[in-house]
Formats: structure tokens, C-alpha cells, sequence
């Protein structure tokens, strides 16, 4: 980090408590150093294979150097880095649109490379053979949820979204055989949407996950990992890309999903038409 003088402030905090650390969290700190700014672009398990340890030690030496968790120290490094390219008009406001427009554009673009058509495919059919669905999410996920849900009862999937992430795991831990917990997770680190990942697999029902991230603790308990990864931090805050790019994702989904099912499809979706119509002027 001391090669980018935006973050000299951080190295100079990791490096002054890098002696006092174990060996193993020693070298988490370390790949933290060389990444510099580049590390909001890592998932804890990108840090975890760089440093040869697991993800919790990670996360554990991410608390030995005062940070709440690995989040919070990218959040840190991100703020801490290189600055925004010069404004290219006076106007402030539409220098930020543009920014924000450019992270969007570059998040869609980027689904065609990392998402897998085959993984897609897997977790189509997996939804399509499903006797219950639980779609789990928390915080900015929550909104890609709620639309996943209402896409997959529209097509007749029998589907629980719950807003609680208690109750989320509780409903994942009731999954029968065969039923799918559809998890989503920017970060793939949740703890409260991993947990109910791990109880769905426990019950013996599959996993999909819908991350940014191809190595994560959630898609390490995954069956099918739709990975659509999507700008991290921008300037120190988490933007909207990476629900734009898992929206898309999910119209990918349930594309792939109503040509497995065009019957129960159709007739569901013109009983959501119905009901649609009775609700407009």
C-alpha cells in the first residue's frame, strides 16, 4: 500500500501491528500490503488462497488489526486509495452521474465473462425440479431477493423470500429433498445468508448462489454459483452495479427457467397479468 500515497495511512496501522501477529495472520496482513487499493477488488477468500490460510483467519486477523471484519477494511483501503480522475464538465452532479452510469455499464459487461452459462443452465433446472424454493439475502440483496421471488412465483415456482434472516434460516433449515435455497450475496460473506445456505445443504437441499465473487465461504457451500460480479467500492461506497448486474442475472434465470416450463409458465403468467390489470387505472 505504501507504493499509493492515498493509503500510506493504512499500511503505516497494519505495519505498525505486524509484529504482534501470528504467523498465519502475519501473512494475511502482508497481502493486504502488496494489494494496496487493488484489494476492493479481492473477496476474503481470494485473500484467504493469497496468504495459504482460511477464510476465518482472515476475518480474524481483519479484527487483531481493529477492523470490524474484512468489509470494513476494504471500506478503509477504498477510501484511503487513489482519488477520482479530474471532473470532465463543471457540473458536479453530471460528473457523477457519468461515473455511476460508467461502473453500471462496465457491471453488465462484465457478466458475459464471468457467468457461467452452464452453472445457469444447472441452476434452472434445479429450480424447475424444486418441490420449495427459499430465496435468503440481507441488506442491499434483499432487493435483488424480493425480485427473484416474484419472478420465480410468477412462473410457478413455490417460493418463500423471507425478509428476517432468522427466519430465512429457519425456512432453509425445512427445505425438503430437493428443494433449492437460491442465496444471494455480494460479497458471498454474509454471515446470516452463508448460514442459511449451510442449513439447506444440512437438510439435504441444493444451493444456488447468485454472487460477485467466484471464491467465497457462500460458494464454497454451493451447488451452482452464478457469479456476476459487479463494481465493489466506487470512491469509498458500495454502489448499485452489483445489483444491477444479479438483476440481469435473474431475468437470465428466469428466461432459462420458463423455457424448461412453458405451459406452467404461461399459465402463470397470464394468471399474474390478470391480477396485474386489476390493480392499474
Amino acid at each position: 500500500m505504501e507504493q499509493n500515497s492515498g493509503t500510506g495511512g493504512l499500511a503505516a496501522r497494519i505495519r505498525a501491528r505486524l509484529p504482534e501477529l501470528p504467523e498465519t495472520e502475519a501473512r494475511v496482513a502482508q497481502v493486504v500490503l502488496d494489494q494496496g487499493a487493488a484489494l476492493v477488488r479481492l473477496s476474503v477468500s481470494d485473500v484467504a488462497a493469497l496468504a495459504g490460510t482460511a477464510a476465518s483467519t482472515v476475518v480474524r486477523a481483519c479484527k487483531r488489526l481493529g477492523f470490524r471484519g474484512f468489509q470494513e477494511l476494504k471500506i478503509e483501503a477504498a477510501r484511503q486509495a487513489e482519488k477520482p480522475p479530474p471532473p470532465t464538465t463543471d457540473d458536479p452532479v453530471a460528473n457523477v452521474l457519468g461515473q455511476v452510469l460508467h461502473a453500471s455499464r462496465e457491471a453488465l459487461d462484465g457478466i458475459a465473462t464471468t457467468l457461467d452459462t452452464a452453472a445457469l443452465a444447472a441452476a434452472a433446472a434445479a429450480l424447475d425440479a424444486a418441490p420449495q424454493t427459499v430465496v435468503a439475502a440481507a441488506g442491499l440483496s434483499g432487493a435483488v431477493a424480493l425480485d427473484a421471488a416474484y419472478r420465480l412465483r410468477a412462473l410457478g415456482c413455490p417460493v418463500d423470500a423471507p425478509a428476517d434472516p432468522l427466519t430465512a434460516q429457519l425456512a432453509a433449515a425445512r427445505l425438503p429433498p430437493g428443494g433449492v435455497c437460491l442465496a444471494i450475496s455480494h460479497t458471498g460473506a454474509t454471515r446470516s445468508t452463508v448460514d442459511a445456505a449451510r442449513r439447506a445443504r444440512t437438510a439435504g437441499a441444493r444451493v444456488v448462489a447468485l454472487t460477485s465473487y467466484a471464491r467465497s465461504p457462500l460458494s464454497e457451500t454451493s451447488d451452482h454459483v452464478l457469479v456476476a460480479g459487479g463494481q465493489d467500492l466506487v470512491f469509498g461506497l458500495e454502489t448499485s452495479a452489483s445489483r444491477i448486474a444479479h438483476l440481469a442475472t435473474v431475468d437470465a434465470l428466469a428466461q432459462t427457467l420458463m423455457a424448461l416450463r412453458p405451459d406452467t409458465a404461461r399459465t402463470h403468467l397470464d394468471l399474474s397479468a390478470d391480477i396485474t390489470a386489476d390493480h392499474a387505472h
